[in-house]
């Protein structure tokens, strides 16, 4: 039984909540993704195994589910891309290919993430701006990068800033049409292609 401090079978009342919001995240990756699949709360739920009740525990509606799902995306793809690039070292191309390689390594772990994060959410008009305001802060987050390994010359933050924002949209359309079968390109030839367009911005 639980006591006075919420623990049931040793797991605590935060816990629980926080195993079902991630089961609820888990799920709208999962429906999102499916393009057969309408994407509602009752959709999310039924995928999850879990009531409304419980759906309202952790979110606001539907919108706020969506958009955590886009902010843990935007998180795992910077933070997994950094670790790649100072894995790789100081040598600036090397760091850029590696950065671009685990992105691409990441899509094609699980497709979904890159689908619901850039393609679909362009379809839910309350996401449309958190979705520009990720890609600005992956372009802002570029062009640091590049600011610091990538300065041979001498350049504005405006140019870095401008660069960043063509890489990022760039890259943007690209795992676009390469999600959705539009471009017959392999993963390896995506990150030559990637890479050779940041380093041609920035040189």
């Amino acid at each position: 039984m639980a006591g006075q401090s919420g623990v049931y079978r040793g797991i605590s009342a935060e816990e629980r909540a926080a195993a079902r919001r991630t089961r609820l995240l888990d799920a709208a990756l999962a429906v999102w993704a499916d393009q057969d699949t309408r994407t509602t709360m009752t959709a999310v739920c039924a995928e999850a195994g879990l009531s409304e009740r419980y759906f309202y525990e952790s979110f606001a509606g539907l919108d706020a589910l969506l958009e955590a799902l886009m902010n843990d995306i935007a998180v795992e793809i910077e933070e997994t891309s950094r670790r790649a690039a100072d894995k790789a070292g100081t040598e600036p191309e090397a760091r850029v290919r590696a950065s671009i390689q685990a992105f691409v390594r990441l899509l094609v772990d699980d497709p979904r993430k890159g689908r619901v994060a850039i393609v679909e959410s362009v379809a839910v008009p309350k996401l449309r701006q958190r979705r520009t305001e990720l890609l600005r802060h992956l372009a802002h987050q570029s062009a640091i990068e590049a600011r610091e390994w990538l300065a041979p010359r001498a350049r504005s933050v405006v140019e870095d800033e401008t660069a960043g924002l063509l890489f990022i949209g760039g890259m943007a359309e690209l795992v676009t049409a390469w999600l959705d079968g539009t471009l017959n390109a392999s993963a390896d030839e995506v990150v030559d292609a990637a890479s050779r367009a940041l380093l041609g911005l920035y040189r």
